[in-house]
Formats: C-alpha cells, structure tokens, sequence
C-alpha cells in the first residue's frame, strides 16, 4: 500500500474528504518525526511503537571488493508491532 492508497482508505474508513484525510495523514507523519527527533518514544497502543536507539559503528565488508570498511555510528528508528497488531498478521 503506498500513501496514495492509504489516504483513501482512511478517507473511505472515517467518512473524510481525501484532501481531509491527506492533511491528517501528514500532520501525524510530522508529528511522530518530531517527537522521534526530541528522543521521545511514540506508543500506539494495540498498534506498536516507535523509538530511535544507537546503532554502534563497526566494520563491515565491501561486497564488490571483499574490501573491510568501517560504518560510521548512527540513530536508527525502530518499530515494535503491538500484541492486537501481531495477532491480526497472524
């Protein structure tokens, strides 16, 4: 599904205008970036979670090559499926 498609399902699902739908769709995009950015974590219960942690840096391997090179360190988003969310992929 990509954002297209999901603007009109949530337009079909809560009974909104798509352009309502788009505007809703982006202010909880932006909303959750900038929380993720403050270091906040961004819970939806029964959906999952949102966090950022420290990926450490560490040497890895040029696949072309077989070249060893080192990857920097870097903040990662991660996303944890809620039990209803694991339940219902199931």
């Amino acid at each position: 599904m990509n954002k297209a498609q999901l603007i009109d399902a949530m337009a079909a699902g809560a009974g909104l205008t798509k352009a309502d739908a788009k505007k809703a769709l982006d202010a909880f995009v932006t909303a959750t970036t900038d929380a993720l950015k403050a270091g906040d974590r961004v819970a939806l219960i029964g959906f999952g979670s949102y966090s950022v942690t420290e990926r450490s840096a560490r040497t890895g391997r040029n696949p072309q090559t077989g070249k060893e090179i080192q990857i920097a360190a870097k903040k990662v988003v991660k996303f944890k499926a809620g039990a209803e969310l694991a339940e219902a992929v199931s």
